[in-house]
């Protein structure tokens, strides 16, 4: 297995902060959100995890910013699967976990300042992604009950460094569709890679809630985005990683 970091190439509206192992990209991004502004990326250089965090400066307001989970999740995404085995599918369980080949590798968190009014822009908002990408000798694969590791489903060459420069440039590109279009496109995104649990309607409503209509019609099951913040589904509290 080949693990390499050599420093990133980013397009120029990124601005790059690295940070030393076992530093933590998501806490340095609220930080420093403020200060650093718009375009802000976070990288901590490790071998068994991809950390990043970016800061954004949105333009509407918080209740509806929040979306920037969807648009950083797909980037998280896209940048896996163009990494993958094709074979290896790549989905989401909502809101915030990502999943490979069934099995939880990673995920998406967001951040804004403390009191920042629903109604009103926030300062700043940060998206924060994990990928586990390898596991120590110390824990066997058996032992896993909820997750799993790329070089465990097979990916044979890991750069960590073109894992964050793909994430980067496909955040972009779903940013800047949600800019000139509108969010659509950038929820049917994230809702393809969603698996379907029966018939139904699915979509994303303008505050990030997930609604399901159900297949005879009648009133949308509502799935509230802003709880499902409260604590990322795919950290394990404990350790501070994905969970295994």
């Amino acid at each position: 297995m080949n693990l390499s970091t050599p420093e990133l190439v980013l397009p120029p509206v990124y601005r790059l902060i690295t940070l030393r192992e076992h530093r933590d990209a998501f806490a340095h991004a609220m930080a420093v959100g403020a200060e650093a502004g718009a375009g802000t990326l976070v990288w901590v250089r490790r071998f068994d995890l991809v950390e990043v965090a970016v800061v954004f400066e949105p333009e509407e307001p918080l209740v509806s910013a929040r979306r920037i989970l969807y648009a950083g999740m797909n980037a998280l995404a896209d940048a896996l699967a163009a990494h993958a085995p094709p074979e290896k599918p790549v989905n989401f369980r909502w809101p915030d976990t990502l999943l490979f080949d069934g099995a939880i590798v990673g995920g998406g968190r967001i951040g804004w300042p403390e009191g920042a009014p629903e109604g009103e822009p926030p300062p700043f908002l940060v998206f924060g992604a994990m990928l586990r990408t390898f596991v120590g000798a110390k824990t066997e694969s058996g032992d896993w009950s909820f997750g799993t590791s790329l070089e465990a489903e097979g990916v044979d060459v890991i750069d960590m460094a073109e894992l964050v420069e793909s994430f980067a440039r496909h955040l972009m590109v779903h940013v800047h569709e949600w800019m000139d279009r509108g969010f659509r496109k950038v929820g049917e995104t994230w809702l393809a890679r969603l698996p379907r649990e029966g018939a139904g309607r699915r979509g994303i409503d303008g505050n990030g809630d997930f609604l399901l209509t159900p297949a005879g019609g009648g009133a949308p099951v509502r799935h509230a985005l802003l709880p499902g913040l409260a604590a990322p589904a795919w950290l394990d509290p404990e350790t501070g990683l994905p969970w295994l």
